[in-house]
């Protein structure tokens, strides 16, 4: 039992820990300035542990030991929204802006705005009670949320306490900042894993980890834009105005956006919108737009509320940031199926949240349609906000230095012809051994949406090939934890891992299967409907040309891919081998009813407690069809979280769009 003195001198030493740690991770994760380095920061962690294990009545909600992320959950809880966490109205020029802002003044004539950036990121709200944070919930689809309580407590823009003891619930955008995302995709390079698309993607990925030291180490942050209930004074005093409320919100240790502005001047909202646009890239973090929201709150209950939007409210949305840089070569990568694809390798140039060097350039007659030089200056964009692709050339540039470019005649793999098929724009390997189809094939075969092996990066899948371990898909079920372990930055535990991830893609599936076969013109859906269809690898491996017919959206070239396929002893080899092996090799899913018959759907967004497959899978089961993308021919779009292209386009379309509660009623 300590004595008074020891637990006295404890309480004391304890308390400076705190503060001193408290100090440096916000010099770290906030400001990204740390003053001491990771080993001195630990060594005072772990201290400031075993201290509070030995003295536990010295417990603190806002101790930093709290930030560290409590244990791996096995799903997220269900949060029900008190106060509905509505998304708002999107607006594309400044004549739609204008409309809405003439349509408010006709209510509320001398309306005053807030007009601030539209952060891009994951939408949560933060609970308190007595100035104790209790809850942290994702949005989910505005109703109801997923508790991600344990995972909001790492990060450190965000309060565990506040300086009174106030019962209120506020809403804000987690995101990840620049710096934050270009060091995590560099270790995920390094270590030859998937890199994030861009920093929003980053973010939804990590607030959703169902391992909270996961989010931790991801060193996410948060601006609050908004109180959505209870009393920001202890006396009882409420808000007059959002720019009150945030001002208040600031003081109580919220972390807030500095770029807003408060006026009654359509002209100046307009002025504030393009010097937001302008400095994007000076920012610290992403946005893809400005809220334009009627500041008094008092106007805001004049306006109401519409069936899922506020009235109050729109957002105005950036067009695709295009950057022109010069085009300094053109590279070729050889895919999986022996196409040759031209690739732009550019001048560095920052877009869209990222630093862009490379870009697609599809095929020769993509080239030829744009009039693209070497050594051209080309205007460059991010098709959906995440793959970068060349738009235009500027032949008003050139300085004669510029030239043509020729596709090879060789293949830059391994040598042998190339050949163009009649009325085809890819130029293909003839070469059914050629190193980089095998490279590319294995990667596709382990993707997340064929049989989602875990680690196998391209730099693991060229190391097993040049060591001589895998020529085909069927070898990766041969390897042993010993073959890789000795592999460039694969140690023990990285190779055991590895082996485990091998091991469990044997029960992916026959639809998952199928697509990671890589047969030419089978994606995931078609391969979904072929599992659908015949049942067993078997059944596949026998169909005729009229059986393939017979599936519906199957036309003549799929099923002649299908049969021209299973008609190579090489490739009926490697099923076989597939099959001994232990892969899966019967459907797992099929139609268990028809309520969305001859209907299809394309899901986009995070979904609050779905996966994208789950979705998808619930569809099929009732006999409909899922897409990928958005045409005419849609019936219903999904929309969940950090929805992007796919729901504007179905707002261009006028497609019925849903979220992921209106889609559970629909399946009853």
């Amino acid at each position: 039992m300590p004595s008074e003195a020891e637990r006295s001198a404890a309480l004391d030493r304890i308390r400076v820990l705190r503060r001193d740690l408290t100090h440096h991770a916000k010099l770290y994760y906030v400001f990204d300035a740390p003053e001491i380095s990771d080993y001195e920061y630990d060594k005072l962690f772990y201290e400031l542990v075993h201290l509070e294990e030995a003295y536990p009545e010295f417990d603190d909600p806002a101790s930093p030991t709290h930030r560290v992320g409590g244990q791996a959950l096995d799903k997220f809880e269900k949060v029900v929204h008190t106060v509905r966490m509505d998304s708002l109205t999107d607006v594309f020029s400044f004549e739609e802006l204008t409309d809405f802002l003439i349509h408010v003044a006709d209510t509320v004539p001398d309306a005053v705005y807030s007009v601030e950036p539209k952060i891009d990121g994951l939408s949560c709200s933060l609970k308190y009670e007595k100035g104790v944070l209790v809850q942290g919930a994702t949005r989910g689809d505005g109703q109801i949320g997923e508790d991600v309580t344990q995972n909001v407590k790492t990060i450190f823009d965000i309060p565990l306490t506040l300086p009174e003891p106030l019962d209120l619930t506020v809403r804000g955008e987690v995101y990840m900042p620049r710096s934050v995302f270009e060091r995590l995709n560099a270790k995920r390079e390094a270590a030859g894993t998937a890199l994030f698309a861009n920093p929003r993607n980053a973010a939804a990925g990590s607030l959703r980890q169902l391992d909270p030291k996961i989010t931790a180490e991801r060193a996410l942050s948060i601006f609050i834009f908004n109180l959505q209930e209870g009393s920001l004074y202890a006396d009882g005093h409420t808000a007059a105005s959002h720019t009150e409320a945030l001002d208040r919100l600031h003081e109580l240790g919220f972390h807030t956006l500095e770029e807003r502005l408060c006026t009654a001047d359509r002209s100046a909202i307009i002025d504030h919108i393009r010097a937001l646009g302008e400095k994007r890239d000076e920012l610290a973090y992403d946005i893809d737009g400005v809220v334009i929201k009627i500041d008094r709150l008092a106007d805001r209950a004049t306006l109401g509320e519409g069936t899922s939007t506020p009235r109050w409210a729109v957002a105005y949305k950036f067009p695709p940031e295009q950057k022109i840089t010069k085009l300094v070569d053109i590279t070729i990568q050889v895919g999986r199926t022996g196409v040759l694809t031209p690739a732009a390798e550019l001048s560095p140039v920052r877009l869209a949240g990222t630093t862009v060097s490379r870009a697609t350039l599809n095929n020769l007659d993509f080239i030829r349609e744009r009039d693209i030089h070497l050594g051209d200056f080309v205007t460059v964009q991010k098709a959906g906000d995440i793959i970068p692709e060349v738009v235009c050339a500027h032949p008003e540039k050139r300085d004669g230095t510029e030239r043509v470019f020729l596709m090879p005649t060789a293949c830059p793999s391994c040598g042998e012809p190339v050949f163009r098929e009649e009325g085809e724009a890819a130029v293909r390997c003839t070469n059914a051994a050629c190193p980089a189809q095998l490279s590319r094939g294995i990667e596709h075969f382990a993707s997340k949406d064929a049989m989602d092996i875990d680690g196998l990066g391209p730099q693991i899948v060229d190391g097993l090939i040049r060591q001589g371990l895998i020529r085909d898909a069927a070898d990766l079920y041969d390897l042993k934890a010993s073959d890789v372990a000795g592999m460039e930055r694969m140690g023990a535990k990285s190779a055991a891992n590895l082996i485990a991830a091998i091991e469990n893609s044997k029960q992916a599936g026959l639809e998952r299967l199928l697509y990671a076969l890589g047969i030419r013109n089978i994606g995931a859906v078609a391969a979904a409907a072929l599992a659908g269809r015949f049942r067993t690898l078997e059944g596949c491996m026998d169909a005729t040309l009229e059986d393939l017919l017979e599936i519906p959206d199957f036309g003549e070239i799929t099923a002649e891919c299908v049969v021209n396929f299973f008609s190579h002893p090489q490739n009926v080899a490697l099923c076989q081998r597939l099959s001994e092996a232990g892969c899966l090799t019967v459907s797992t899913v099929g139609p268990v009813g028809d309520r969305f018959a001859g209907k299809t759907f394309v899901l986009t967004g995070t979904l609050p407690t779905l996966s994208r497959d789950e979705a998808s899978n619930m569809i099929k089961a009732q006999g409909g069809k899922v897409s990928g993308s958005v045409s005419s021919k849609t019936d219903y779009v999904v929309a969940g979280e950090a929805a992007g292209s796919k729901l504007t386009k179905a707002q261009q379309l006028g497609i019925t769009i849903i979220d992921e509660a209106e889609l559970r009623r629909m399946l009853g």
